[in-house]
């Protein structure tokens, strides 16, 4: 079963791809897709956030993003620009949602409905991506774990 944030990561894939391809107003996005049947089952606060931030943010992401890519952000899919977009926006401004959660969440979203490889693609920027924006964070993940107490 999928989570409410997962949904509203869906929802909000949905909603920059729109934007990227029709260049849709974010109003008329949020209430389109706000009236899907399954809208209810998505986390709609958070929905709202990451597609208003990401989309607000949008120019400043993909300069975050540019650097950890081999290729031009323009020359990425709708659907893996938007994934990156949204993930590097999670990684930004939800602290409290652990980095490795932003990554995996970004590739379900790539299995789900990137291109066969996709989720490969994405999970190797994010993972190059993650040190940047949560230098704290990774270096925390890193440090080896202590399997027995050490002398004084």
């Amino acid at each position: 079963m999928k989570s409410a944030r997962r949904r509203a990561r869906e929802y909000a894939l949905q909603g920059l791809y729109q934007w990227q391809l029709a260049g849709a107003a974010v109003a008329d996005i949020r209430r389109e897709l706000a009236a899907d049947q399954h809208f209810d089952k998505a986390d709609a606060a958070y929905f709202g956030e990451l597609l208003t931030g990401t989309i607000a943010e949008s120019e400043a992401l993909k300069g975050e993003i540019a650097p950890v890519l081999d290729r031009k952000v323009e020359a990425l899919s709708p659907v893996e620009r938007g994934i990156l977009l949204l993930a590097a926006w999670e990684l930004k401004h939800s602290p409290g949602i652990p980095f490795k959660v932003v990554i995996n969440e970004a590739i379900e979203l790539a299995k789900a409905y990137g291109g066969t490889d996709g989720y490969k693609y994405v999970n190797g920027v994010l993972d190059k991506l993650a040190p940047a924006l949560r230098p704290n964070e990774k270096e925390w993940s890193q440090r080896p774990q202590r399997t027995q107490r050490e002398p004084d």
